[in-house]
Order: structure tokens, then C-alpha cells, then sequence
């Protein structure tokens, strides 16, 4: 799309906002109807009802990321009085705790590493992270990530290595040069994005140096670190309000107040002309309930099937290695290339996940037989043959999650996964292979130390291989590595 039809878009929306003054009535114009007069006022051809339909599937699909990562930095350094509230803009926050079944902002959630969280705004400027040096025996990872969750640059044990390190993050359109100690910098696509620290926890006993590491992690703006004065602070913004939980009902709304914080790119122009046709987009407040009656059967169906692609992509777009699905959903810029359904499927499967080379994540819905995991209805196990523990240079674990949520369950172990630094407690079997046996109940005691708990109802399963190893037997690529995951079967 040229810049002119993004002028022309400008336009549209002003007469779009007129149109909503002069309907009156005290209730805002039906958005759809109100962007299609404005077309129409502009001279442009306005979509159909078919049309309308078609494009908001496309904006489902398009926006579900954007939306989901909105509502996530709402709950995490926006609403202070969120249940999942952290810190501030611009600060680090440690959690010196793994994650349980009480945290539930984000699906999927990772229980291995102890987390720090650090939302960045770089509108005013980039802002410098400083890592200290880490134990070459302890994995931690830094992830960078932006509004569109691109992954746009990484940090620690395997990209970079344990070395101390200052590392410059820099938002849309700084040009500046790179101040001298400065290791490498990093372009964010968005001014406001996540970067999540990763650190290894070998065992409860070892959570002190955890928090030491932690405590060696820094932020502070670049003039701070050139010991300059700062500039104008950015504006304060009133961030329209989001919740994960309101996300179904609230979507398009969310996505207008979302793509506020996200710059219109080459991969994306297009499509958000399109979106603009049907009153979606920056300062053109999008309220389902003040569609008209036909607009608004469209646009729920549109979310429906588009949601209904995602789940496809994740049912059939990756390969099934013995019930687990595999692939590689998460990267860059460059890895998407605007492919809005995988990286929609990504954000489904489990937002804000690491590349591939970073950690792969084989996940399981059904056992060997092909039939859906349900802890109301079977016990299961899955069983690693000697010598054939999944290939990596970090540590691996498999995770428990509700089939249905995607959270982590409440048990009467407060156990979520099992990983590798577990191995020395638990029992082996006679050959040398080791079985996680994966229930509801207690296998018994002598067995409970291989025991991962499962929900009373559907089961979703994730391996999480961090660091996968190149050299064969390898994961890599993911989905096509000769490494095979052994199969989830029913317990005899």
C-alpha cells in the first residue's frame, strides 16, 4: 500500500468521525457502517457485508498476538491492581519462585527457570541491559521481544555466552551510534516490548545463587550509562484497559488500542488498510456491541473460523512425531516474513516462546493410539530408553498442563514438571530406560519421585529442550531431527 492510501486512510477516519457527531443519539455510530460511509464520502468503493466478514477473519488472525501481548503488559506493569501486577515500565523485576497454578496471565507458562521480567518503553530512549557473568554449568537465556512478538534479539549461555556483558535496546527509528562498551544493539519493531530473563534452578536448595545471578541483571536508560543528561521524558499515556480474561469478548477493541504501539511496517501495510476499511485501527475505537445486528453475526463468525484456522495450523501444521507435535513457531521478523497464521498459532500454542536454536517445544494432546489425553479416564507413560534422553546442552523437562486452560495444575505435590536436574532421584528402570508415570493419583511411593501429576479431565503436555544439540542424534531441525520422542501410552 502506498503512502498516499495510507493518507487516504486518514482521511476516511476523519469523516468517520464526523459521521459518529452528527448521528447523535448518545450512542457511537455502528464502526463497520461508520467506515464504509466514510469510504463511500471519500469516493472509494466501501466492503460488503462478505467482505466485512473476510476481513475481520484476517484481523483475528493478524491481531491475535498484538492483542494477547497487550492484555499480558497490562496485567504485568500497567494495572497496579492486577493479581499479576510486577513493576513498572523500565525495571526489572526478579521472581526468586518458579511459576505454579496460581499464575495465570500467560498460557503454557514456564515452571523450569525462575523468571525476571522486564517490560521496556524506549520511546524516549534505547535503554542499556547489563548481564553479569554466570557459571558456564548454569543456563540462563535473555529474550527480547516486541509488540508483534518478534523475537529480536537474544542474550546469554548460548547466544552470547557467560560473559559479562552491556547490550543497547534501541525502539522504531534510533539511528544512533553505538556508544563505545557496548557488546551489540538491538532494534525493537514496537516502543513498548517484553524482554524476559531466564535463569537455571538445579534444585530448591539452590534457589540463592538463582537470586544472586538475578541480582547482577541491570537496566538503566543510555544517557544513565553514558553518564549524560536524559532527554524529555516520553508523554504519559492512558492505556486503554485490558485483561487476558476479557480478550474474547473485548477483541477488537483490545486490537485498536494495541495497534496504537505498533508501527505500520512493509509486511503489514496492506492488510492494515484493509483493517481501516472496516473501523479497525489506532483511534478508531472498535465496540462490538455498537455493531448492527448483521455486521456483528459477521464479525463473530469471522473470529469463530479464524480461530478455527489457528487450531488447524496447530492440529496439522506441524509434523506428529508419535503423538507429539513439533515444529519451529516462534523467531523474528525475518522468520515470519508475514505469516500472521503461524505466528498467530505461536502465540496460541504458547506466546512469547523461544526460537527454535534456543528451545524447541514437542507438545501432546493424545496418547500413542491417537486418542486424547484425559486423566478421568487413563493412567499413562512415557518411557525414555537407556541412552536416549532428549539431546541438549542446557537441561530438558516435560510439563503438565489443563488440557482445557493451558495452565498448570493444582496438586497435592505442588509438582508441575519433571526436568533433567531431576534425575538423580528419581528410579530407573531395569534396562536402563526411565518411565514418567503421568496421573492423577499417586503411583505409589516408591515410584513418586517419577510421578507428574495430572488434571482430573483433558491433558496437555510440553517438552521444553533447552539449548538443543546440533550434532546428531539432534532435535534440529525441529520436527525433522533425528531424535525421536517416544510416545505417550496407557499404563498397563
Amino acid at each position: 500500500m502506498s503512502h498516499s492510501a495510507s493518507r487516504f486512510s486518514g482521511r476516511a477516519l476523519a469523516v468517520a468521525i464526523a459521521l459518529a457527531l452528527l448521528a447523535g443519539c448518545g450512542k457511537p455510530a455502528d464502526p463497520v457502517g461508520a467506515a464504509a460511509e466514510a469510504d463511500r464520502q471519500a469516493g472509494a468503493a466501501a466492503p460488503g457485508i462478505a467482505e466485512t466478514k473476510a476481513i475481520a477473519e484476517e484481523a483475528f488472525i493478524y491481531g491475535l498476538p498484538i492483542v494477547m501481548n497487550y492484555a499480558v503488559m497490562n496485567e504485568f506493569v500497567i494495572d497496579r491492581n492486577s493479581p499479576q501486577y510486577k513493576g513498572p515500565f523500565n525495571t526489572i523485576v526478579n521472581e526468586s519462585r518458579v511459576f505454579t497454578w496460581e499464575d495465570t496471565a500467560v498460557v503454557t507458562p514456564n515452571s523450569d527457570t525462575p523468571y525476571s521480567m522486564l517490560w521496556l518503553d524506549l520511546r524516549a530512549e534505547p535503554m542499556v541491559i547489563s548481564v553479569p557473568a554466570v557459571p558456564k554449568e548454569r543456563y540462563y537465556s535473555v529474550q527480547l521481544i516486541d509488540g508483534n512478538t518478534y523475537n529480536y534479539g537474544y542474550i546469554g549461555s548460548r547466544a552470547t555466552g557467560h560473559e559479562a556483558g552491556d547490550y543497547l535496546v534501541a525502539g522504531p527509528g534510533w539511528s544512533g551510534e553505538t556508544p563505545a562498551g557496548i557488546r551489540q544493539v538491538f532494534n525493537s519493531t514496537t516502543p513498548f516490548g517484553l524482554t524476559v530473563f531466564r535463569t537455571q534452578l538445579f534444585d530448591a536448595a539452590d534457589m540463592p545463587n538463582v537470586v544472586k545471578v538475578q541480582a547482577g541483571y541491570q537496566v538503566r536508560p543510555l544517557s544513565a550509562y553514558l553518564n549524560q543528561p536524559a532527554p524529555p521524558a516520553a508523554p504519559a499515556i492512558e492505556f486503554v484497559p485490558a485483561t487476558t480474561a476479557g480478550i474474547k469478548d473485548k477483541f477488537f477493541a483490545y486490537l485498536d488500542a494495541a495497534l496504537e504501539f505498533v508501527p505500520v511496517t512493509p509486511e503489514d501495510e496492506a492488510l492494515r488498510a484493509r483493517l481501516a476499511t472496516i473501523g479497525i485501527g489506532p483511534g478508531a475505537p472498535f465496540e462490538l456491541g455498537d455493531l448492527s445486528v448483521e455486521h456483528k453475526a459477521e464479525v463473530l463468525l469471522a473470529m469463530k473460523q479464524g480461530d478455527g484456522q489457528v487450531d488447524a495450523f496447530l492440529a496439522s501444521g506441524l509434523k506428529d512425531v508419535n503423538g507429539w507435535k513439533v515444529g519451529s513457531l516462534f523467531g523474528d521478523r525475518n522468520f515470519y516474513k508475514g505469516d500472521w497464521l503461524l505466528r498467530a498459532a505461536a502465540a496460541k500454542g504458547g506466546i512469547f516462546g523461544n526460537d527454535a536454536v534456543e528451545a524447541v517445544y514437542p507438545m501432546a494432546r493424545v496418547d500413542s493410539t491417537g486418542e486424547t489425553l484425559d486423566g478421568s479416564r487413563h493412567d499413562y507413560t512415557l518411557t525414555f530408553p537407556a541412552g536416549q534422553l532428549p539431546p541438549v546442552n542446557a537441561f530438558w523437562s516435560v510439563t503438565m498442563y489443563d488440557g482445557k486452560t493451558q495452565l498448570l495444575i493444582r496438586n497435592p505435590i505442588n509438582r508441575y514438571l519433571i526436568n533433567s536436574p531431576m534425575l538423580p532421584a528419581m528410579k530407573a528402570n531395569a534396562d536402563g530406560s526411565l518411565t514418567l508415570h503421568i496421573r492423577k493419583d499417586s503411583p505409589g511411593k516408591d515410584l513418586e519421585a517419577n510421578w507428574l501429576p495430572a488434571p482430573d479431565g483433558p491433558i496437555y503436555l510440553v517438552m521444553r529442550l533447552y539449548w538443543p544439540k546440533t550434532e546428531a542424534p539432534s532435535v534440529l531441525p525441529a520436527g525433522s531431527g533425528a531424535w525421536s520422542r517416544p510416545a505417550v501410552t496407557r499404563a498397563k
